[in-house]
């Protein structure tokens, strides 16, 4: 006889099928707002197309499917290649179809394109973020090929800058498209990449643009299947940066040795390697001993990215939290009418309310070079923000996981894929205290920053209480500084930032809830019910 023991009721549907631009009012107005209403018709197109259910199962598989290395093929030649589910490669056909790898250096480019790509990056993020990593790599990487080994970059300009995705094993110069990674640490030293021993040795003449000889390790070498890496060696003038191409020009494998691939908390999708380096071939950018200032600048592209990455998952978490909230009842009321729990839900959107209005913001500053206000804004803020965001991630989808209860600590959620994705943002490129540590450099070692932050921040002067209180103080610590306060600071200059911005451009009911709760010494207060309500709209619009 056929029976049943129950039918499922009361547990809502996953959440796909919705559109992750246009559903998020913040994001919005900060695009437009920040000059890039230009892209707003392909963010809603790109965001539609991310938030189907199609999108997000793509994002599922290439994680439950990790990447295999593949070190020895039928005969016994050395492959040294890596082979990925069908799933990561549609998704990195999306990637370098929005060109998250290049936007900001096309020829024609648009004013404030990375205030269009960091949208486009926080959208991408929501459904999967490893695959985020070659990307963010290469958009670092461009700017420095072109600076520092324009002959390298001219034969392969084309295809660096196409929106194409091109896996096929051949040099670089017969690609539609590529993309570069990095390798920068090793086992001794991790962030300490003075302490390097892997070695440089020219095979002629020394000098920037010419290939020399390089034997070592590297103890993350990130996808390593990009078709090329820069990496830093020493040389007889110490730590110098190096191009090392996959392939080398006539074809044949350059001698790098994929020992394993790293079996990770997270970021299941993306594989990051341990590689030696026997006599492989590099060629030398700038001059020997400038390693490590290169590297830098391509670092504070890739730290921002790591704050929007971090943002991109913490918003998805609210997202899901929402819609289970929308419509799990207990004791005949909807969750996201309980009070406490509606409380819980506007005070996490009113955190992403603050983070979009900065990240965008810093976006537009990371757009204008040529000013030393927004330049000095970039290099002093981007820090701060993969500090403070990349931190925050961790709690915030943790509480989103307690909205759903049992079924989000469950795999079949995507909850749990969130969470162990989150502090590897937090890590990769300099952890915490290597952040908060490069703020006090910035702070001590320019003497215009103090201006520029005055103008930001007096410019609101007398909007907000908490503010004005808060600038009051952080200025007079700033006088004063000392390595065991750098955290404080750090979290201290974000807050003001974003405190800054909203009190500049939202409707001061936001605005002031904002600095109530992150700047009022006395601690968070509750929010009214009109904001929580408004702020629950504006997280969920449609």
């Amino acid at each position: 006889m056929p029976w049943t023991t129950h039918s499922v009721f009361n547990q809502p549907q996953p959440l796909s099928n919705t559109n992750l631009f246009t559903r998020d009012s913040a994001l919005v107005e900060a695009v437009s707002r920040e000059g890039a209403s230009w892209d707003r018709e392909w963010l809603a197109s790109v965001g539609l197309q991310l938030g189907s259910a199609e999108s997000l199962e793509l994002g599922r598989l290439a994680n439950t499917q990790s990447p295999e290395l593949l070190r020895y093929d039928a005969r016994g030649e050395r492959l040294d290649e890596v082979r990925f589910h069908p799933a990561w490669h549609l998704l990195m056909q999306g990637l370098c179809a929005s060109r998250l790898h290049n936007l900001s250096w096309q020829p024609d480019v648009q004013p404030n394109a990375m205030v269009a790509r960091a949208a486009r990056f926080i959208l991408h993020a929501q459904v999967e973020a490893g695959s985020l990593c070659p990307v963010t790599m290469t958009h670092a990487a461009i700017p420095l090929l072109q600076n520092h080994l324009p002959d390298a970059y001219a034969s392969w300009r084309e295809p660096l800058l196409s929106d194409r995705y091109d896996a096929h094993h051949l040099p670089g110069s017969q690609k539609r498209g590529l993309l570069i990674g990095m390798g920068m640490t090793e086992k001794q030293g991790g962030t300490d990449v003075l302490s390097n021993t892997t070695r440089a040795e020219p095979l002629g003449v020394r000098g920037s643009g010419e290939p020399y000889r390089i034997t070592g390790h590297k103890w993350f070498f990130s996808v390593p299947q990009s078709d090329a890496h820069l990496i830093l060696a020493q040389t007889a003038q110490g730590l110098s940066c190096f191009f090392l191409p996959r392939l080398l020009p006539d074809g044949t494998r350059n001698a790098i040795r994929i020992e394993r691939l790293k079996d990770k908390l997270g970021n299941r999708s993306n594989a990051s390697a341990e590689v030696e380096f026997q006599d492989a071939i590099g060629w030398l950018m700038g001059e020997e001993g400038d390693g490590v200032r290169l590297i830098l600048k391509m670092g504070g592209m890739t730290r921002f990215d790591c704050a929007l990455g971090s943002h991109g998952l913490m918003r998805r978490s609210l997202s899901i939290a929402l819609h289970h909230a929308q419509q799990r009842q207990v004791m005949g009321k909807n969750l996201s009418d309980q009070p406490l729990m509606r409380h819980v839900l506007a005070q996490q959107a009113l955190q992403l309310e603050g983070q979009t209005a900065l990240l965008l913001r810093l976006a537009r500053a990371w757009s204008s070079p040529a000013s030393e206000h927004e330049r000095l804004y970039a290099r002093l803020l981007t820090p701060a923000a993969k500090f403070g965001i990349c931190k925050a991630g961790m709690p915030f989808v943790a509480e989103a996981m307690e909205v759903l209860g049992g079924v989000g600590y469950c795999e079949e959620s995507e909850l749990p894929r969130l969470y162990r994705e989150m502090p590897v943002n937090s890590i990769w490129e300099g952890s915490g205290n290597v952040m908060c540590l490069d703020v006090l450099r910035v702070l001590g070692r320019h003497a215009d920053v103090m201006t520029m932050l005055n103008d930001e921040f007096d410019a609101v002067k007398g909007s907000n209480r908490h503010f004005d209180r808060r600038w009051r103080q952080l200025r007079l610590q700033l006088n004063n500084l000392r390595e065991g306060v750098a955290r404080d600071v750090t979290q201290e200059l974000l807050q003001l930032a974003s405190a800054a911005v909203l009190l500049k451009v939202a409707e001061p009911p936001l605005a002031d809830a904002w600095c109530d709760q992150q700047l009022d010494m006395r601690g968070r207060r509750a929010l009214s019910e009109d904001l929580a309500t408004r702020l629950l709209l504006r997280a969920s619009a449609s």
